[in-house]
């Protein structure tokens, strides 16, 4: 939730490449075994040892949890999101310091740059790692800066935090203004640069219109359904049916917006990935779970820290409706190394075909992917 949480926790894990025979076979032990998982937003960490600061900390545990989840590759948020410091220092310096920790596990970690990296990555039991901005704070007023980035790797331009910045106005922007001057400019110098557009936390009418705008596809890389849960974190069936008549990509998150309770069950991700299936098509849902792959032990002792998180959330203007010192920041039921498991076992449960549970899991995110990036 905060800036520091989205390095907490990452996800990865591995495909299997086997003859037809061995693959039926590994399938019936494991559920994701020869499936493309890919969480569309993750994160890199520890949750019960949070480390301050921008550099991602990796354990062994870290390593285990993201092998054992099955996931071939994960977005993870790097850079400036919000509060003090200069956000184009602070993004250069993370984005350095996350390819030394990618220098540091070569035969664990690898850099995404196109579709064809998750692939190898599956292929070779690595974890695909891919750099992606959760706000373009960074960029300033200078669209080159664009060019600096993509050079550096950063695929994922997510163009809003929740606040309004100089492109456009986020989901909790209360005049809901949509997009600046400068954020058409960004989106023709993002679309040169073959970089994913990613409109998550943007208010209704700038992802609306940067969904019109854009020449190429773009993706909500983690969200939840507005018709299910009414909170500005989620994405009305307009927004929702537009991007995927684009093109583009929706992932469903594990995130406390799911409910009106505040208190999401995996029974609320499945609802929701299912309406976004019903709105959007089978080619255009997946994934992107805001967490990670290693769970917090102590629920008790982390009520006092999330409260601290939220508080801290609210004071910087950062925080979404929703969010409350008793929400947690994940779906209880739904996390550890075993969730995408679990939410392939309830999405076959609920009578998807494997053909929809695989694009869900993890081919709908490489086929947009591959759309923006290149093969």
């Amino acid at each position: 939730m905060t800036m520091i949480d989205r390095r907490k926790v990452l996800v990865g894990g591995a495909t299997l490449i086997a003859s037809a025979p061995a693959l039926a076979r590994s399938a019936a032990r494991d559920p994701l075994a020869g499936r493309i998982v890919i969480n569309a937003l993750g994160g890199l960490g520890d949750p019960n040892h949070p480390q301050d600061g921008l550099r991602p900390d990796l354990s062994q545990r870290v390593l285990a949890d993201a092998r054992r989840s099955g996931l071939s590759a994960v977005n993870i948020t790097l850079g400036h999101v919000a509060g003090p410091g200069d956000p184009f220092e602070l993004s250069v310096a993370d984005i350095a310091a996350t390819d030394a920790m990618l220098r540091r596990f070569p035969r664990q970690l690898v850099k995404v740059l196109t579709a064809a990296d998750i692939r190898r990555a599956a292929q070779s039991g690595r974890i695909g790692v891919i750099y992606g901005f959760q706000n373009a704070a960074m960029l300033g007023s200078d669209p080159a800066r664009v060019d600096l980035f993509a050079d550096l790797g950063v695929r994922v331009f997510q163009l809003t935090y929740n606040p309004a910045n100089a492109l456009g106005d986020g989901s909790m922007a209360p005049s809901n203004r949509g997009l600046s001057a400068l954020g058409h400019d960004m989106i023709a110098r993002l679309n040169k640069a073959r970089v994913m557009i990613d409109l998550s936390h943007s208010g209704e009418r700038t992802c609306l219109e940067a969904a019109r705008l854009s020449a190429q596809p773009i993706s909500i890389n983690h969200t939840g359904c507005r018709a299910l849960t009414d909170l500005p974190r989620n994405k009305t069936d307009a927004e929702l049916r537009l991007v995927a008549e684009r093109g583009g990509f929706v992932g469903i998150y594990f995130m406390p917006f799911l409910s009106p309770s505040g208190h999401a069950r995996a029974e609320d991700v499945v609802a929701h990935i299912l309406h976004a299936l019903k709105v959007c098509g089978e080619d255009h849902v997946g994934i992107g779970t805001d967490g990670g792959t290693t769970p917090i032990a102590d629920l008790q002792a982390y009520q006092a820290v999330l409260a601290r998180e939220i508080a801290a959330r609210r004071a910087a203007g950062m925080s979404a409706t929703g969010e409350r010192p008793d929400t947690y920041p994940f779906v209880v039921d739904l996390r550890g190394p075993d969730q995408f498991r679990q939410l392939a076992h309830l999405l076959k449960a609920k009578g998807l075909p494997p053909r929809v549970v695989d694009k869900v899991l993890g081919l709908n995110f490489l086929a947009h992917a591959k759309q923006v990036w290149g093969s």
